[in-house]
């Protein structure tokens, strides 16, 4: 069964559709529990996570962190990390039920698994973004954490919990887990296009892959951050 863990720090836009989308799956008894980690929200968020009936644990130290504590309170045999602003869509836990019983038939090859990358825009911009991202998984098995990461717990604990890093912290994990050690689902992570939007796609797409490329040159993240934070 799953505990869901949702870093936040001002999510009442998205918070509540994301908590939306675990309701059938909490029905099922498949979700059993949901832990929210905020990070010192000034908006609505705590309402909602407590008009959701979800945990609230209130921890400030950037995303990875977050993630970290969420994953030390949760309860259950399975791990899911999900962004405050991505949406899982409608079935999505017949794929996940599928690959967690696929998974626990074989412990010894064990693996993560992650959605496939959606936005919730419309347009010829925000399809071609999906098909670039599905590329950057294909040949590199490189997803972001707005991809979600559905993990048993003996695995998340043999590769180590998340690095209290300002940013990268979901790619630097998934490096540590390894390409051999993902799986990817047949469901969709919609994620909000609000930033692409504000910022421009173009510009932020050059913005996600210069902090990339700079990871990857061993440039330190708080150097990143403070270039493209």
């Amino acid at each position: 069964m799953i505990s869901v863990v949702i870093p936040t720090l001002n999510a009442e836009a998205t918070l509540a559709a994301t908590l939306t989308a675990l309701v059938p799956a909490a029905v099922d008894g498949l979700v059993r529990e949901v832990i929210v980690v905020d990070g010192g929200s000034t908006d609505k968020t705590a309402a909602i996570v407590e008009d959701a009936g979800a945990q609230l644990i209130r921890k400030s130290g950037g995303r990875g962190h977050q993630l970290t504590v969420g994953a030390l309170r949760a309860k259950q045999p399975w791990l899911l990390f999900l962004h405050a602003d991505t949406v899982l869509e409608a079935g999505w836990e017949r794929a996940a039920n599928l690959f967690m019983e696929r998974s626990d038939g074989k412990p010894d090859r064990a693996s993560a698994g992650v959605f496939r990358f959606a936005l919730d825009d419309i347009g010829a911009k925000p399809r071609l973004l999906e098909r670039l991202v599905a590329a950057r998984y294909a040949l590199f098995r490189l997803p972001y954490g707005d991809q979600g990461l559905l993990i048993p717990r003996t695995l998340y604990d043999k590769v180590g919990e998340f690095r209290p890093l300002p940013l990268m912290e979901d790619v630097d994990f998934v490096r540590r887990l390894g390409r051999r050690r993902m799986t990817l689902l047949s469901a969709r992570a919609i994620t909000s296009a609000d930033r692409y939007q504000r910022d421009g796609y173009v510009r932020r797409s050059f913005r996600n892959l210069m902090c990339l490329t700079l990871y990857f040159a061993g440039i330190p993240t708080n150097v990143i951050n403070r270039r493209y934070g």
